[in-house]
């Protein structure tokens, strides 16, 4: 085991990956970004003695607060001073959860890594454990997509949306977060559509064919009305979800630390302009982590 792991060097990566990041960065917000990458740099700085005392503790402290607003390369580095024990206690379980967080994101290196060490558990870090969304400081919707999305399809969700008790203003900035309201978008995923729906949300919710419009629409609707009764109306958690998946919320009990998945929620969130919308208890059991999840965002 620890010859194994003694094959991949902590920041390596950093020059073969620095595509990678530039990709996160160009998906997610700058600010994040890019102070994410300067906590990384004093970080490494810390971990190695460059310029200023070695202070591995203080090197762990600031990759776990690039870690959190989503650099994968902070993830990665974490995994590797935990998985050898280097200025921390070993602690697999942490390494593999670091590593799977950076494997999410893209980074091949951090997936076999997490091979070697075994696997990742459901215990989220300390470090790791998403603080509260910035506020946003917006009292009324901050886009009016009436003027600036396609006549048609503003048509068809003022009338669809009531019917699924969604407020249109957020499947409206779902959807131009998602297509950018272009019917016939395919991403590499799979997503298609307007409302991006994987082939297993299409047949999940009996959408037929994904570039209508209407069955899109209708697709993604359905979608949301489950998504805000499964979170209870927290709009936060409804975007995190509709972008990266609802069980990653429930994994990282809150917004992933995704730098593309945190810039998408905060898009959500300042389109809306609130963090809270209506949803219909009926529809579905709420979340088993929610309780969780919101004790995590408590104790922030």
């Amino acid at each position: 085991m620890r010859a194994s792991l003694s094959i991949l060097a902590p920041l390596a990566v950093v020059s073969l990956c620095t595509w990678g990041a530039g990709a996160a960065r160009a998906q997610a917000g700058e600010s994040d970004a890019n102070r994410a990458a300067s906590l990384r740099q004093e970080a490494i700085a810390y971990e190695h003695g460059e310029g200023v005392a070695r202070d591995p503790l203080r090197a762990v402290a600031l990759y776990c607060a690039s870690a959190r607003l989503g650099d994968m390369l902070a993830q990665y580095n974490l995994g590797w001073m935990y998985a050898h024990g280097r200025g921390v206690v070993r602690d697999d379980g942490a390494a593999a959860f670091f590593f799977q967080a950076a494997a999410e994101q893209g980074l091949d290196v951090a997936a076999r890594m997490l091979q070697v060490v075994g696997g990742a558990t459901d215990e989220v870090p300390e470090c790791l454990r998403p603080p509260p969304p910035a506020p946003v400081q917006v009292a009324q919707p901050g886009v009016n997509y009436q003027r600036v999305a396609p006549r048609k399809i503003v048509e068809l969700v003022l009338r669809m949306a009531p019917q699924y008790q969604v407020e249109p203003q957020l499947a409206l900035a779902i959807m131009a977060a998602e297509s950018n309201f272009n019917t016939q978008a395919l991403s590499p995923k799979n997503a298609q559509g307007l409302m991006q729906l994987i082939p297993a949300t299409s047949e999940r919710f009996n959408v037929k064919n994904p570039y209508d419009p209407a069955q899109n629409i209708r697709g993604g609707l359905i979608y949301l009305r489950w998504l805000l009764a499964y979170f209870e109306g927290d709009v936060a958690l409804v975007a995190a979800a509709y972008n990266a998946g609802e069980g990653k919320v429930e994994r990282y009990r809150g917004v992933p630390p995704y730098l593309e998945t945190r810039a998408y929620v905060q898009r959500i969130l300042k389109a809306v302009g609130a963090t809270a919308h209506p949803f219909d208890r009926s529809v579905a059991q709420p979340s088993p982590a929610l309780e969780r999840i919101r004790q995590a965002l408590r104790r922030q």
